[in-house]
């Protein structure tokens, strides 16, 4: 009996995984068929380069992203339908967050958008009413310890980018500049000789918010990861910072 319990959180297990990894995939597709809008082939598409390189990394199939290409592009099925839209609202707190989504259907989107928050002590606000709060900047990361400060400095300086930060894992480093130099920012440092690992455009708060109440900063990520498993985001910031109770 124990073997067969053992077994089945097992399968319970690989179950929610498999779900979670389906989802991911869905998301990362849609990225594509998004991106293939502006043309079919990689190399004279930024965008489109970027979002396949995220899908190979996450291991995304490759009849899955020859399939959104072609949904995109316009050579199959009904990619043209995906709209990009941002939401915004507040989350326990007082917590700023600002929600992007891929979606087909904006009432589905925003009723189950509104319904997370409401279930997680926040609530959906109106357009514009914490954009304000977050700037919207290119990011790559690349492989790079804090030895390599110096010569990271060098090259930054020599592509003129605006501020770089190292990460704290000790083999990372986060370069950052303005939202229309992603193209510009990583090719250079590739060329430099840099390893880059990711890049893309994230938004990021200009000032956090420290929550004392442990309860409410645990409500405050339940909302997050709430928000972040719905299958219409694509991506979710919030300038929640530490938990600064006792």
């Amino acid at each position: 009996m124990a073997g067969h319990s053992k077994w089945a959180q097992i399968k319970r297990t690989k179950a929610v995984v498999d779900a979670k990894r389906g989802a991911v995939f869905t998301r990362l597709a849609r990225e594509i068929t998004v991106a293939a809008r502006g043309g079919a082939d990689p190399a004279g598409n930024f965008q489109l380069r970027t979002a396949i390189t995220k899908a190979k990394a996450a291991g995304v199939p490759a009849t899955n992203i020859e399939r959104a290409i072609a949904k995109g592009s316009g050579q199959g099925g009904d990619g043209s339908q995906l709209e990009e839209v941002r939401y915004e609202g507040y989350g326990p707190g007082g917590v700023a967050i600002l929600v992007e989504a891929l979606t087909d259907n904006r009432n589905r989107t925003a009723a189950d958008l509104r319904l997370a928050f409401s279930k997680n002590g926040g609530n959906l606000g109106e357009s514009g009413c914490v954009a304000f709060l977050f700037e919207h900047r290119s990011e790559v990361l690349l492989s790079a310890d804090a030895s390599k400060e110096e010569q990271l400095l060098e090259s930054l300086l020599d592509l003129d980018a605006d501020g770089y930060e190292l990460v704290d894992d000790g083999s990372t480093a986060l370069v950052h500049g303005p939202f229309a130099a992603l193209e510009d920012l990583q090719d250079g440092l590739r060329h430099r000789g840099w390893t880059i690992r990711e890049w893309g455009h994230n938004w990021h708060p200009l000032t956090s918010i420290d929550i004392e109440e442990s309860d409410l900063s645990e409500q405050c990520l339940k909302l997050l990861e709430t928000l972040e498993g719905l299958d219409d985001v694509r991506s979710v910031n919030a300038n929640l910072g530490e938990f600064s109770g006792p």
